[in-house]
């Protein structure tokens, strides 16, 4: 096992040693008043490319939107545009299918059925009495 020695060494003035040595430099200090005098030097913002690609999805998020949102909607306008639109009240008792093979005797009633539902929108192919629909343009006479 080794020991170690510990030394200490302090700092000594050189003027105790030799008298004609001039006297340690400290460095200047300048006044407080004069530091908050001074003003703050102006700096250009600097955007990172993180930062960059952060605003312009900002700024493109409402334009992305709106444009979803006219497509999402421009299926409402395209069923629309058939012109005159035939609608029916559900009576009691009705159901889909029955008023599927009165509209169109001739055609499958299940297909008949798929286009009122995707028509009306529909969640189910359950309807309520007094329920309003609007019929497919190809069924209408």
């Amino acid at each position: 096992m080794s020991t170690a020695t510990v030394t200490t060494i302090r700092a000594i003035d050189i003027r105790a040693i030799d008298p004609s040595s001039p006297a340690p430099r400290t460095p200047a200090r300048r006044p407080a008043a004069s530091l908050a005098a001074a003003p703050a030097p102006r700096t250009r913002l600097r955007i990172t490319p993180r930062g960059r690609a952060v605003l312009s999805v900002l700024v493109a998020l409402p334009f992305i939107v709106a444009i979803l949102l006219a497509v999402l909607n421009g299926g409402v306008a395209a069923a629309d545009q058939g012109g005159s639109t035939v609608t029916v009240t559900v009576s009691a008792g009705q159901t889909l299918w029955s008023l599927a093979e009165a509209i169109a005797p001739e055609a499958n009633p299940a297909d008949v059925v798929a286009d009122i539902v995707a028509v009306n929108a529909l969640d189910g192919g359950a309807v309520q009495a007094g329920q309003t629909l609007v019929l497919p343009a190809a069924y209408v006479d």
